[in-house]
């Protein structure tokens, strides 16, 4: 008797299939059982394996990080910084830069790329806004003759494209902006693609639908009731090949795979000899097979991501890889500059070629999430932290052990003396016409801008003519009025800077009486200010002295300069007045006086004041603390 045992073998292909089809004018990518899909079919995985989304999840927020800030901000052009915070405040009408680098993050670590709407200016001499664009709604255009993609096909759901029929959209591209939309679409290189980029962990897609069917198994044994794996044998004698062919085909329709796990088989016969021989074949030890098999399956998924240490992801592991805190902060660093770091450095670099465009090009970086930039042992902390500045990373208020407060009656006299002092300053003139605000950019405090516009202006001002009714100006005989300050007026307001964000919402009682005193200020009385002691300070029973803001601890230091004292959000800004009077007089515009004055006032530059008197000290080197001043 002949007995023929037949295997049913199913077989998944995840790699990607990139194809050029006739009569379509993109490329498809997807793979055999997911035509043009292949992005879908990513998504379908991170949906339905709890370890592959575990770990795009952490990936993609440890990319994104916990901000986007611009490096050595004390050194950049003012103008530069004030337009990139504007595009990092609101990258579109709805979402600032960082909302969009995180969608573009997970994209870039679930489809190995990511795409952005670039939309340019009505002039198209800027971009105006940029957009998250899903990767899985685009297509390649089919490339040039110079292997050039010149556009993409956007699709709301390319399984459907009869009822979402895509659209052609131009690759972004600086030498053309007839188009107001354009798309940007990049990645890390992929080996053997030229239109699209694959995810780096594309080799183990296999073990994530491993990871899918063993959880879809489980599900539909629970929902059926739990039962092994037979073996049939049918004792009616061997069918023929195409009969055999019929049988196997229904079977493995009906009873194959992890929909029909726990269903069972209903013969119908009127004869006992001839019914089917049914065996089971279940393992004693399924169980164990099962649990094998899940930590194969975790542990390829991890190595397919490259990672070392499964609780980096959120993953717990059984086997103490990677638990203890030096192997956690080796992983985390490794993590850091071989996944994390590559993937930063595209979207920055991508970000750059729109900085470029709008005139606003300086290097940013990622301020990365607190556990991937540990790499510090608890000594090397305690060697350079103090105590209130360890506490302080922990997210816990400082212990101020050397700190005395102060009685109510001494605070309060030392405000009054500030306040005193502002009453004797002038308010924002009403005869005064303002021609000119700007930002201090690096005055120097001996360098005396009133004086020098109104020594300028007496030379430019052409003098009425005998006979003419000037009955408010001075007469040629009378000459002009040797001050000058009858002309113009240079004063200074102590104004915050809005684009620097005050996490803690607290402001200074320094600052907000200097900016609720409403007040215009002259150079001089900046410069006495500095002399006295107007700002808070604390008494220090270790060193058996009052601490202030000042270089060491002193009471009194540039308040010209350093405005509030570290960390402060402040700055002087310029403005220029012009009287009513002789206005007729003038043969020049107050802009060419303004800036010849300017020109002059470059004699100075030699002694100008670093630009710190543009920059609140929060944008200083250390962040406008004076040497020896750890007191705030």
């Amino acid at each position: 008797m002949e007995n023929i045992l037949s295997s049913i073998n199913l077989s998944t292909t995840t790699a990607p299939i990139v194809t050029e089809v006739r009569g379509k004018e993109w490329i498809d990518y997807g793979t055999e059982d997911w035509a043009n899909l292949f992005p879908q079919f990513l998504i379908d995985l991170y949906y339905n394996s709890s370890t592959q989304a575990a770990i795009i999840n952490a990936t993609s927020e440890m990319i994104a990080g916990e901000s986007i800030v611009i490096e050595d901000e004390e050194e950049r052009e003012l103008e530069s910084i004030v337009r990139l915070k504007k595009f990092i405040n609101s990258a579109n009408g709805n979402e600032t830069l960082h909302e969009v680098i995180k969608k573009i993050a997970f994209d870039f670590k679930l489809q190995g790329a990511f795409a952005l709407n670039i939309v340019w200016s009505q002039d198209r001499t800027q971009i105006a806004e940029i957009h998250h664009i899903a990767v899985e709604k685009i297509r390649a255009e089919k490339p040039n003759a110079l292997g050039k993609v010149e556009a993409y096909f956007v699709s709301a759901d390319w399984a459907d494209i009869r009822e979402n029929e895509p659209s052609r959209v131009p690759t972004f591209n600086t030498n053309d902006r007839t188009s107001p939309n354009q798309i940007l679409y990049t990645g890390l290189y992929s080996p053997n693609m030229n239109a699209y980029h694959t995810p780096d962990y594309v080799a183990g897609n296999n073990w994530a639908l491993v990871d899918q069917r063993v959880a879809e198994f489980h599900l539909n044994n629970i929902s059926h009731g739990f039962s092994g794996s037979f073996m049939l044998n049918f004792a009616n004698g061997v069918p023929t090949q195409e009969e055999r062919f019929q049988i196997e085909q229904s079977l493995a329709d009906k009873f194959t795979g992890a929909d029909n796990a726990g269903k069972f088989i209903l013969t119908f016969s009127d004869d006992k000899t001839r019914t089917p021989d049914i065996t089971a074949i279940t393992p004693s030890d399924l169980d164990k097979q099962y649990l094998a098999l899940q930590e194969l399956l975790v542990q390829n998924i991890l190595t397919a991501h490259r990672v070392t240490s499964p609780i980096l992801m959120g993953i717990k592991s059984d086997t103490g890889l990677g638990n203890n805190a030096d192997e956690l902060n080796s992983a985390a660093n490794f993590y850091l500059n071989t996944v994390i770091l590559p993937f930063q450095h595209q979207i920055l670099k991508t970000l750059r070629k729109i900085f470029t465009v709008n005139n606003m090009d300086m290097p940013v970086r990622f301020e990365q999430l607190k556990p991937i930039t540990v790499r510090f042992t608890n000594q090397d902390l305690a060697a350079v932290m103090t105590q209130d500045e360890i506490r302080e990373e922990l997210g816990l208020a400082p212990l101020n052990e050397e700190v005395v407060v102060k009685e109510d009656l001494t605070k309060m006299s030392e405000y009054t003396a500030l306040e005193s002092f502002l009453d004797t300053l002038e308010d924002i003139p009403e005869d005064w016409e303002l021609v000119e605000e700007e930002i201090v950019d690096g005055e120097h405090q001996d360098f005396d801008f009133e004086t020098e516009l109104n020594n300028i202006a007496n030379d430019k001002i052409e003098l009425a003519s005998t006979g003419s009714a000037y009955p408010n100006a001075r007469s040629e005989q009378d000459g002009v009025n040797k001050s000058y300050s009858e002309f113009f007026k240079v004063r200074y307001v102590y104004t915050q800077d809005d684009f620097l964000v005050n996490k803690t919402g607290e402001v200074r009682d320094f600052c907000r009486t200097m900016e609720n005193a409403n007040k215009i200020y002259r150079k001089e009385d900046i410069l006495r200010m500095s002399d006295m002691t107007v700002n808070d300070y604390y008494y220090s029973e270790k060193q058996g002295r009052n601490i202030g803001w000042g270089a060491n601890g002193d009471l009194q230091y540039s308040i010209w300069l350093y405005k509030g004292g570290g960390n402060c959000h402040h700055f002087w800004l310029r403005k220029i007045y012009k009287t009513s009077l002789r206005n007729a007089k003038s043969k020049i515009s107050d802009s060419q006086l303004i800036g010849y004055t300017k020109a002059r006032s470059e004699g100075f530059t030699a002694e100008k004041n670093d630009n710190l008197v543009a920059r609140p000290p929060k944008r200083m080197a250390n962040n406008g603390f004076l040497p020896g001043n750890t007191k705030h």
